[in-house]
């Protein structure tokens, strides 16, 4: 075997995959994996947060920028070393297999699992539309008394408490699709792949139906005016704006600048997942062409489905929706808080109690997009179309992009845990094929970890924990492209990144300015995600310790 591990497709970690996912098959991996519940929900907070029309779609055109950058930047590592592992691989060989396992450790921790296991829950969440008794409102099991909570001593509020533990049929519901979507994907890649395509489909035609629907066929042109008469003002009247103020005492566009990165934290996370299908590089057909291309198609595919159906968000309903309930919400959640912060929990609960009440009684165009019914803004403009059933179509159309969502998640993740256990970073059984080429011990234990976040109930907390762990990530990835380029100036590179050096250094940048920002405007949901990061060094000297780790540049050891 070559001593080069760039020198072509077939290292021995790739041995015993079988090459069955096409260029099709990968746009439809990375597209299907994308697209799961966020862009249905996460632009409800982002206009509380921006409040007008203008930094909504300033908030989206930036973070899919800054995808299609960091998936141009991926292409040229991916032709370049197609491997199974993707980015694990491309952090091992441009710093250290320390970086690299630190990367799998986060992924499978919370990352990858976490992802998984909320998912699976917003399947259950819109399941108990059609359904309520498989809802996530159905609680099964309560215990009471918990009172679990940690703080951290230099940020004020605790990034994590739980008063009671619960079961409910959704997080049951949640269990049942990972358990079944990790079997089919134990029976190998050509299953999996089908589910991937079918679903992948018909959740992109879901997609541009709503988008067809928010723009021509409920088109409101007095909310149209309303959205674009103050693109830009607004944004100091919300809670976001007029805290970062307070706190910081910057002038107003710094502050709308500061606001605008924190409100990214959803539409990074609805763009995410792109990556993932550099893990699978073992099972691509002509993966130094075909992985490359599909870095390229399948982000840019779903970042044009994004703005459009943000722009028939705008077409239908009105950002804030009345005024005088936009103060009067903005107020009394304000007043919930104070409760909450003062230790008057019965006192909140009436308040809250009064705010749905508020929220219950208004129509579609008077909550908006900014309070709109359980952060369902799409179930909104279908409900405008169709009263009757829109809401219900909706929650099909859901259930569907979240039932594909997971089944990416579950097929690629599991390819990362076996390049880190054959370079002796992980469980030994989880770098083993079974007879089908899929390793099926570390899907085994990918579900397994993700079910118990599903009952940890914590999934949503380490979603936001992680955004910060996967920004590091990104900007360690592409800053090793220029790494690479210097230590291997001669490797074969059948791909180039676009417009080097200029738009990956942009692309840096950038990630490293929202970094900055959301330590400081959102330091609750920053700083766990970089301490889980950091726990993996621990770990991965012991890891190291019980056997060789393979340097950056050395083959893997051979056999299966």
């Amino acid at each position: 075997m070559s001593s080069n591990p760039f020198a072509a497709p077939g290292s021995d970690a790739d041995a015993g995959f079988q090459r069955r996912i096409g260029l099709f098959d990968a746009t439809m991996l990375i597209v299907g994996t994308m697209i799961g519940s966020g862009i249905f929900v996460v632009s409800r907070s982002i206009c509380q947060e921006v409040g007008t029309a203008g930094w909504l779609m300033a908030v989206w055109v930036l973070a899919g920028a800054m995808t299609i950058m960091g998936a141009l930047s991926y292409a040229e590592l991916a032709a370049m070393m197609p491997h199974a592992g993707g980015q694990y691989v491309f952090l091992r060989e441009a710093y250290s297999p320390l970086w690299g396992f630190l990367y799998g450790w986060t992924c499978f921790l919370v990352i990858q699992t976490g992802s998984i296991a909320a998912v699976a829950v917003v399947f259950a969440r819109f399941l108990g539309v059609l359904v309520p008794f498989l809802g996530t409102s159905n609680i099964i099991l309560r215990i009471e008394g918990v009172n679990l909570q940690l703080s951290l001593p230099w940020i004020e509020d605790p990034i994590f408490a739980m008063k009671d533990f619960t079961i409910s049929m959704g997080q049951l519901v949640g269990v049942i699709v990972i358990i079944f979507l990790t079997a089919l994907n134990c029976r190998g890649v050509q299953e999996g792949k089908v589910v991937q395509n079918l679903f992948t489909v018909a959740k992109t035609a879901a997609l541009i139906g709503l988008i067809i629907v928010g723009l021509f066929l409920v088109h409101s042109a007095v909310a149209w005016q309303a959205n674009t008469a103050d693109l830009w003002d607004g944004i100091e009247e919300t809670p976001a704006f007029q805290k970062v103020s307070s706190r910081m005492n910057v002038g107003w566009l710094a502050a709308a600048l500061m606001v605008m990165g924190g409100a990214m934290v959803g539409a990074l996370f609805s763009s995410d997942a792109w990556n993932n299908i550099t893990f699978t590089a073992g099972e691509i057909r002509n993966p130094r062409r075909n992985l490359a291309l599909s870095l390229i198609l399948g982000p840019g595919i779903v970042i044009v489905l994004y703005l459009l159906a943000n722009l028939a968000y705008l077409s239908a309903l009105p950002v804030r929706g009345d005024r005088d309930l936009n103060r009067q919400v903005i107020a009394l959640e304000a007043q919930i808080d104070q409760l909450k912060d003062s230790g008057q929990p019965e006192a909140a609960k009436e308040a809250a109690a009064k705010l749905e009440a508020v929220l219950k009684d208004a129509t579609v165009l008077e909550r908006g997009i900014a309070h709109a019914r359980d952060e369902r803004v799409a179930t909104a403009v279908m409900e405008l179309w169709r009263p009757n059933y829109g809401p219900f179509l909706m929650a099909i159309a859901v259930m569907i992009s979240t039932f594909g969502s997971i089944n990416g998640m579950v097929l690629m993740g599991a390819r990362l845990y076996y390049v880190m256990a054959r370079d002796n970073l992980f469980f030994q059984r989880v770098g083993v094929l079974n007879h089908r080429g899929v390793p099926a011990v570390g899907l085994c234990l990918q579900g397994i970890w993700s079910i118990l976040l599903v009952f940890s109930g914590t999934y949503d907390d380490l979603l936001d924990f992680v955004i910060f762990a996967v920004l590091v990530f990104y900007v360690l990835t592409v800053a090793g492209l220029f790494i690479l380029r210097h230590k291997l100036p001669d490797a074969e590179r059948p791909y180039r990144a676009f417009a080097y050096p200029y738009m990956p250094a942009l692309y840096v940048i950038l990630c490293a300015a929202i970094m900055v920002d959301l330590l400081l405007v959102k330091p609750k949901f920053t700083w766990p995600g970089l301490i889980i990061v950091l726990t993996g060094i621990p770990v991965y000297f012991v890891w190291s310790s019980r056997g060789r780790t393979r340097p950056a540049g050395e083959p893997a050891a051979g056999g299966h």
